[in-house]
């Protein structure tokens, strides 16, 4: 009886591994669109400091058009780094596709931080 629970636990997580796969643009695989954009922040010490950069994210838009792992590719300023993070979690996009159906796919986002 327990190898029977282990195979279905094993099948369920490689069918999960698989809903679960990202993809990159292109090869039939095409790039989220964004629905829903908000404006990264400048924090009071970068604003001192008068920082100014790009900060640039990997990112994985989700099939539901949400974002799942970011990951910070170019970082300007951790304050500024994390006000980019923060503010591409509550982006929202029509998913990428791949045969018609939405999937997983890896984006670059980068935030301009320019003082004015």
């Amino acid at each position: 009886m327990r190898l029977i629970a282990g195979v279905t636990l094993a099948l369920a997580l490689a069918v999960s591994l698989a809903a679960q796969q990202v993809y990159t643009p292109g090869d039939g695989v095409s790039l989220p669109t964004v629905v829903k954009q908000v404006r990264a922040g400048y924090t009071e010490k970068a604003m001192t400091r008068r920082v100014e950069g790009n900060v640039a994210l990997d990112a994985v838009v989700l099939a539901d058009g949400k974002v799942g792992d970011v990951t910070v590719i170019e970082s300007l300023d951790e304050g500024l780094d994390q006000q980019a993070i923060e503010s591409l979690k509550q982006w929202e996009f029509n998913p990428g596709l791949k045969d018609g159906e939405p999937v997983a796919v890896r984006v670059r986002i980068i935030f301009s931080f320019r003082l004015t």
